[in-house]
């Protein structure tokens, strides 16, 4: 896949992320996919910070969009190439501080087949 492709795919993640576009944010991953991340762990201790599937990742940004409405990602920079993006972003929610997070993303066949996201 070209880098333009999956740059693509990142800048269409963060504008659906961003417009609380559940159902076309889902559309970009693929039915199996993986996702980590720390707010997971938190929030979900027996997660372990992993959920599995559409349905799993459904559940968990429905319950984020609905807990921070003012959640908003500010892209600093996204490289991309071979099956990989790696995103760095501002991450930020009203009355909390500012967050730098970094994220890769593994796709596969246009598809969001794993996600990671690690704090600053």
């Amino acid at each position: 896949m070209t880098p333009e492709k999956l740059q693509s795919i990142a800048f269409k993640w963060f504008e659906t992320f961003n417009n609380k576009e559940l159902e076309k944010l889902l559309s970009l991953y693929d039915e199996d996919a993986v996702h980590f991340s720390p707010k997971l762990k938190m929030y979900k201790p027996e997660s372990n910070g992993f959920v599995t599937g559409k349905e799993a990742l459904r559940e968990w940004w429905k319950d984020a969009f609905e807990r921070l409405p003012s959640l908003n990602y500010k892209v600093k920079s996204l490289t991309a190439n071979g099956d990989r993006v790696f995103m760095e972003y501002i991450r930020t929610v009203t009355g909390e501080e500012d967050l730098l997070v970094a994220e890769v993303l593994d796709i596969r066949e246009d598809k969001i087949i794993a996600s990671r996201v690690y704090h600053g």
